[in-house]
């Protein structure tokens, strides 16, 4: 690669030594919610959605109204027996929609039809994923930020779930990456006297969160205890081949959890590799003193103009002109303002190309 100040050498090009080329990656956080918001406190669902057959197993939530919002996430309600929904066919047992979100995502995330969901130290055979939109979490979701806030029962009560990534543990690696503990406790920090393994020694943990694929599985055993066991007395419906609509329970303890005093609603954080390239553009105090610019040098003659400029060539540098081997051009790096340079002075810009 070569590079050409605008303000340059009539022409000439500058090879860029290997030493002025350096890569950098750097770790972005960002917010996973649309506008930029850090905490998503109102749901909203689609109403045709919610009417059709889809809405007995999967519902899409936005942000604001359908209209004018755009897919946060998903509910999907997983059922290892095919309970919840209708049978595709009633002469064949067990197979329903409900079944297919739970094969769909045993084979996601254990990348096995033969192994089972095990929620902290029990097995489950039924729960509700809640995939993040994909242009929200960018290349993973960050763990330690999450506050998921769902309302429970009595008194509205709400309950608090976070990931256990901050305490300390090595992260289990399953077919999607790395698998932390839903846990009771908010950004991260786990609540004291909380079983931080599970919730309780018969139902385990809440759920699996699986940053690396944007994904978050809560237990439905957990939460169909009572509040004062633990769970938000969310008792799902398991009743064969009916309509059962358990998207709508879920649905509904988040909404009411958007309305809670204290860390109300979704708050959720993204993070993303970001590769730099920064090249070093030098300009001795012998080089690119003179210019093509009309107002430089003749055109009809290529004399320079004025007799001041040839011993004492001044030059304001504006930009900077990356080419390829082709001599193609393939960026421009623009200076904030003007610099001047002559035989006294040397010139030293860092560019900085973001992908």
């Amino acid at each position: 690669m070569a590079l050409k100040p605008t303000a340059g050498t009539g022409g000439a090009f500058q090879i860029l030594d290997p030493r002025d080329l350096v890569i950098s990656t750097d770790n972005v956080a960002d917010t996973v919610w649309e506008n930029h918001q850090p905490t998503l406190t109102n749901y909203f669902t689609s109403s045709v959605q919610v009417a059709s057959t889809t809405g007995q197993f999967y519902y899409n939530i936005y942000g604001s109204e359908e209209a004018t919002g755009s897919v946060q996430f998903a509910i999907a309600y997983c059922d290892s027996q095919g309970s919840g929904s209708l049978l595709y066919n009633p002469n064949v047992n067990q197979l329903s929609p409900t079944r297919t979100n739970y094969g769909q995502y045993r084979s996601l995330v254990l990348g096995d039809e033969e192994n089972s969901f095990v929620f902290g130290n029990q097995s489950s055979s039924f729960f509700y994923a809640l995939p993040v939109e994909r242009s929200g979490f960018k290349q993973q979701l960050l763990p330690g930020t999450m506050t998921l806030t769902l309302s429970g029962s009595a008194n509205n009560q709400p309950l608090y779930l976070t990931d256990d990534s901050q305490l300390g543990g090595a992260a289990v690696f399953t077919e999607a990456g790395r698998v932390y503990n839903m846990v009771s406790g908010s950004a991260g920090a786990v609540f004291t006297g909380v079983n931080t393994s599970g919730w309780s020694e018969s139902s385990g943990s809440y759920g699996w969160f699986l940053p690396d694929v944007g994904l978050v599985l809560l237990n439905g055993e957990a939460l169909s205890s009572s509040y004062a066991g633990g769970g938000i007395d969310m008792e799902s419906d398991r009743t064969t081949n009916s309509i059962q609509n358990n998207p709508q329970l879920l649905f509904n303890r988040l909404n009411k959890g958007g309305l809670a005093t204290t860390s109300p609603g979704w708050t959720l954080n993204s993070n993303e590799s970001l590769s730099s390239d920064f090249i070093f553009a030098r300009a001795r105090n012998d080089e690119f003193n003179y210019s093509t610019n009309p107002s430089f040098i003749s055109g009809s003659t290529g004399a320079v103009l004025y007799d001041t400029f040839i011993n004492d060539p001044q030059v304001y540098i504006t930009s900077v002109g990356l080419y390829n081997d082709n001599q193609e051009l393939v960026a421009v790096a623009k200076l904030s303002r003007p610099l001047l340079k002559d035989f006294t002075k040397e010139l030293l810009v860092r560019i900085k190309l973001d992908f």
